[in-house]
C-alpha cells in the first residue's frame, strides 16, 4: 500500500489530494499563554515545554498576524513563488483567550493572500462551547484542523508530563469537535520514562479507534531550560537511540489506522537549545531510515490494523 512514494499516509499526500498542489505551513505566534503557565492549572507548563511554548520555529509574537505571514511567505517565495499556505497557530494554547480576541486573530490569518487553511494548536480544557462554535464557523470559511497535545493515553504518564487533564476529557472534546465536523490532529510522545512499548501500542490502538484525522509522533527530546532537563540531569533516564526509534516508528505505523494522516514522524529540536539526543537533528536520515525499514519489511501503515478489522 502506498501514498505517492511513501508507505504511510503523509500530510503531503493528504494536502495534495485536497488542494492539488504543494501546500506549506507557516508557524505563527498568536501571543497566547497557557493555563498550565498562568496559574489556572500550574505555573511551569508541561515538563518538556520550552519558554517558547514548544514553538521554536514560530514567528516573533510582537508582530501582527498578517506581518508574520508576510515575512514567512517572503522567506519561501524564492523557492516556491506560487506557493499556497496554511496558517499554523503553534505556540502555547491558541484558544486560551476571549472569543472576540480569537476571532480577530484567526480572521486576520485567513484573510491574507494565498492562505488556504488554518491549524490551531490547543488543549482540550481550553475548548469551551463558545470556542467550539467559533471554530465551527471558521471551518465553513476555510480548511481547518485543531491540534490537541495528548502525548499519551495513560494518565499516570500524563501526570509525569504535567499535562494537567485526564484522557477522558480528551475523548469528550474530540467527540464534541467531530460533532461539528472539525478535523482533529493529536500529538503523541515516544520515549516517556517508564512507558513500555506495549503502553505506546495501547495509545496507538486507542487513537486508531477514535474519530481522529491526523497524528504527530514526537521523539522525547531534552530542551535547555525545561524541567525535563533538570529531571534528565538528575536521573539520566534512558533516551531512545536512533535505530531503536526508527524500528519503533515502523511498529507504530503498522498498527495505526491507515485513514489517519501522519503530520510528523519525529521531533524538531532546535540546534541552539537541544541537549539530547543529538541524532534527532538529522531529520532527513531518520525519515530515510523509516522508509528503508518499511521497505525491508515490505510493510506499510495499517498492515496489522487492517488484519484485525
Amino acid at each position: 500500500m502506498r501514498w505517492f512514494d511513501k508507505r504511510y499516509h503523509s500530510l503531503n499526500f493528504e494536502l495534495r489530494e485536497i488542494f492539488n498542489e504543494k501546500i506549506f505551513k507557516l508557524s505563527l505566534d498568536g501571543g497566547f499563554t497557557c493555563p498550565n503557565r498562568d496559574g489556572k492549572i500550574g505555573f511551569n507548563g508541561c515538563i518538556f515545554c520550552s519558554d517558547r511554548g514548544s514553538g521554536e520555529y514560530a514567528s516573533n509574537r510582537v508582530l501582527s498576524i498578517d506581518k508574520q505571514i508576510e515575512d514567512q511567505i517572503n522567506l519561501l517565495s524564492n523557492k516556491w513563488p506560487n506557493g499556497k499556505y496554511i496558517a499554523y497557530f503553534q505556540n502555547f494554547t491558541n484558544t486560551y483567550a476571549d472569543v472576540d480576541v480569537l476571532r480577530n486573530k484567526y480572521e486576520a490569518a485567513i484573510n491574507c493572500d494565498d492562505i488556504v487553511g488554518i491549524a490551531i494548536a490547543t488543549r482540550p480544557d481550553c475548548l469551551d462551547d463558545d470556542v467550539i462554535q467559533l471554530l465551527s464557523e471558521l471551518s465553513k470559511k476555510t480548511y481547518l484542523w485543531i491540534e490537541l497535545g495528548l502525548q499519551t493515553v495513560h494518565d499516570e504518564s500524563a501526570g509525569f508530563l504535567r499535562r494537567g487533564y485526564p484522557f477522558s476529557l480528551f475523548e469528550e472534546k474530540v467527540k464534541k469537535l467531530r460533532s461539528y465536523n472539525i478535523n482533529v490532529v493529536t500529538h503523541l510522545i515516544l520515549g516517556i520514562p517508564n512507558e513500555t512499548k506495549e503502553m505506546i501500542f495501547e495509545s496507538i490502538s486507542k487513537i486508531s479507534s477514535m474519530d481522529i484525522q491526523g497524528v504527530k509522533l514526537h521523539l522525547l527530546h531534552i530542551i535547555k531550560g525545561t524541567d525535563l532537563e533538570k529531571y534528565y540531569n538528575s536521573t539520566k533516564f534512558n533516551l531512545l537511540e536512533k535505530e531503536e526509534y526508527i524500528h519503533l516508528i515502523c511498529d507504530i505505523l503498522e498498527r495505526l489506522n491507515p485513514d489517519i494522516t501522519i503530520h510528523r514522524l519525529t521531533g524538531d529540536g532546535s540546534r541552539d537549545t537541544l541537549i539530547e539526543p543529538w541524532w534527532s537533528l538529522d531529520k532527513r536520515s531518520i525519515l530515510n531510515g523509516i522508509d528503508k525499514e518499511l521497505s525491508i519489511r515490505n510493510s506499510y501503515q495499517g498492515k496489522y490494523y487492517l488484519s484485525k478489522n
